[in-house]
């Protein structure tokens, strides 16, 4: 014979009912076996733990990713900036000024990175498309990863650009002239 399921709706803790509901069970018939009282809650929780665990996983390699993004963003950024030494060397002896040339690595930088940032932004759009049956409590355009992280890349982009430059201007231009 199968199992059966009984189901009882209560207003009350759901465990402060189960023995009445075994005692009714078994004052029907008494060899029926009441056993895997659950609530539904707890039934709900086990079906979807596969999800949940493949969506645990799935924000954690996220963060990596955002995190390598983070990091790898800043490392090309702030190289090619500490690469730009002797060019801004070169236009501190001729007599741009330290703000001038911290404008001008901060606006290559940046465009470069809004240009990137467009791409990955109507990218991510389309791929949503795709995802949306494996989204659990979040919208396919979710406001929070669509304006949050690339808000944390554009800061991470500003800080790689602006330390090394900020640093570039500091070097006496002779020595950033010699060292080439």
């Amino acid at each position: 014979m199968a199992p059966r399921d009984l189901v009882v709706r209560t207003k009350s803790d759901p465990a402060s009912i189960a023995s009445a509901v075994r005692r009714a069970v078994w004052s029907v018939d008494k060899d029926q076996p009441v056993s895997n009282v659950r609530t539904l809650d707890q039934v709900f929780s086990a079906a979807i733990s596969q999800e949940r665990f493949q969506a645990l996983l799935f924000g954690l390699f996220a963060a990596l990713a955002l995190l390598l993004a983070c990091v790898g963003l800043y490392g090309v950024i702030s190289y090619v900036v500490v690469q730009r030494t002797h060019e801004i060397g070169v236009r501190m002896a001729l007599g741009a000024q330290p703000l001038d040339v911290l404008r001008l690595v901060i606006r290559q930088g940046m465009s470069l990175t809004l240009a990137g940032l467009v791409i990955g932004i109507v990218a991510g759009t389309f791929v949503t498309r795709v995802l949306t049956d494996m989204l659990f409590g979040v919208t396919p355009r979710d406001p929070l990863t669509f304006v949050g992280v690339p808000a944390l890349l554009l800061v991470v982009a500003l800080l790689a650009c602006y330390i090394p430059a900020r640093r570039a201007t500091r070097i006496d231009p002779l020595i950033a002239l010699r060292s080439e």
